[in-house]
Parts: C-alpha cells; sequence; structure tokens
C-alpha cells in the first residue's frame, strides 16, 4: 500500500473541501435558477447545508479515519491520531473558507 506524504495530503483535504462546498453550492445556484427561484438565496443555503459533506469527502469516508483512530490508541501509534486531527482541521478550514466566499458573494448574512 502506498501511503503519500503527510504534507500534499494537508493541502489536498484542505481544497477537495473547498471545492465541494463551493463549486456544489455554485451549480445548485445555477439549477436553482434554471427552475425559477432565488439563486442567491439558495446557494447559501446549499453552502450551510453542504459544510458536512464537503468534510467527509475530504477526508475520505469516516472508516479510515476511525482505523487511525484506533490504531492510534490500541496500538500506540499517536502520531497517527495527529495527523488525522490535523486532516480534518484542515477540512474544516476548507469548508469554512468555502462557506465565507459564498458568504461574502451572496450578502445573506446582511441584516436590513
Amino acid at each position: 500500500m502506498h501511503s503519500e506524504a503527510f504534507i500534499p495530503t494537508f493541502i489536498k483535504v484542505y481544497f477537495i473541501a473547498f471545492g465541494v462546498l463551493f463549486g456544489g453550492a455554485l451549480i445548485g445556484g445555477i439549477g436553482a435558477y434554471l427552475v425559477g427561484e432565488a439563486p442567491l438565496t439558495s446557494i447559501f443555503r446549499l453552502a450551510n447545508k453542504l459544510k458536512i459533506w464537503a468534510l467527509v469527502a475530504a477526508i475520505g469516508g469516516t472508516f479510515d479515519t476511525f482505523y487511525s483512530f484506533e490504531r492510534g490508541l490500541f496500538d500506540g501509534a499517536t502520531k497517527d491520531i495527529v495527523k488525522q486531527i490535523l486532516l480534518i482541521m484542515s477540512a474544516m478550514g476548507g469548508a469554512q473558507t468555502g462557506w465565507l466566499l459564498i458568504a461574502w458573494f451572496t450578502q445573506e448574512h446582511v441584516s436590513s
């Protein structure tokens, strides 16, 4: 089994989460426009709903993460736990960055 270096994986996870959230919300906004709904409102709502899915997609599912935690706890491989926590934080950062850009773009968070 080929294991990829940590730093490239860390960067990829960030941008995968960012891309899933940002791209999914924008493409969903095109769909909302085509069916006659308000696209910017739909984009903002989709961004809120896609956060968790961006995390799941970025870390590659949950079973690998649980396996790494198990190995860290029961086999004493604390390095694996730290790596998984950092990867989850990277995915959260990518999803949050995508959400923030969507919020700035749509201005739905600004109240009158």
